[in-house]
């Protein structure tokens, strides 16, 4: 059978295919995330357990601390995803080590809000034990999303080392830059693609969105900067400033 890929269209001619993820990697996933979550919990009991050896710990003083304990393990149990997928951009070290990230259906990095509506909806995911809403919703469904995809618009990918470092820079340049984020997944389609395009091409392509981006370009004043100076104004408006 031939391997699912969610196609990422290019707005530069050329689309960039990632594999989806499926029940198999994220189950393996679930069980780093489920095993790094176990021991957080037992070390909290350990702690609590050791301090009521201590001489002079009252019985109020254990009851407040097994108290903080429980809480402090439930908070862990459901933040756990939420949070680090946030802090991480659509991974956990799960996922991480299982070569997997999160990505929007259109390739990108998910939104916060995006992340923790997906989140939401794995208390049903859940139910009614050992993820069977969520297994066999990825088992029947075209990108082998569970119910929480479903509703953020999210996919789980395997990562590889190009389509991730697009994601990467496309995240990093989310927060240097005032132009919205079509835009920046333009540009960076561009660049990304810059050597495979032929020069006049690409040279074309880069004069129309410096002309639509860039309030400071001339396209008639300009129109004889060559690649590299025209590189540098597209990776000007991403906050790099480097070529690459």
């Amino acid at each position: 059978m031939a391997e699912e890929e969610l196609i990422v269209r290019g707005l530069t001619g050329v689309d960039m295919a990632l594999r989806i993820a499926g029940p198999g990697t994220r189950s393996f996933a679930f069980l780093i995330d489920w095993q790094i979550r176990l021991l957080a919990a037992l070390a909290l009991i350990l702690m609590a357990s050791l301090l009521r050896l201590l001489p002079g710990v009252s019985k109020p003083v254990m009851a407040a601390v097994w108290i903080t304990t429980l809480i402090i393990a439930s908070l862990i149990y459901f933040l756990y995803h939420p949070v680090l997928e946030v802090i991480m951009r659509g991974r956990t070290p799960g996922k991480r080590k299982a070569g997997a990230r999160i990505v929007t259906v259109e390739g990108a990095i998910p939104t916060v809000g995006s992340l923790l509506l997906r989140n939401l909806f794995r208390l049903i995911d859940c139910m009614p034990g050992f993820y069977i809403v969520g297994l066999g919703c990825c088992l029947f469904t075209e990108k082998r999303v569970r119910l929480g995809d479903l509703v953020a618009g999210t996919v789980l990918v395997l990562e590889e080392a190009e389509a991730s470092r697009t994601l990467a820079r496309l995240g990093e340049a989310m927060q240097r830059s005032s132009l919205p984020l079509e835009a920046l997944r333009l540009i960076h389609d561009l660049l990304d693609r810059w050597r495979d395009l032929d020069e006049e091409q690409r040279r074309q392509l880069a004069r129309g969105l410096l002309t639509k981006l860039d309030p400071g370009f001339d396209s008639g004043r300009e129109s004889a900067l060559n690649d590299q100076a025209l590189r540098v104004r597209l990776e000007a408006l991403l906050g790099t400033g480097s070529g690459r």
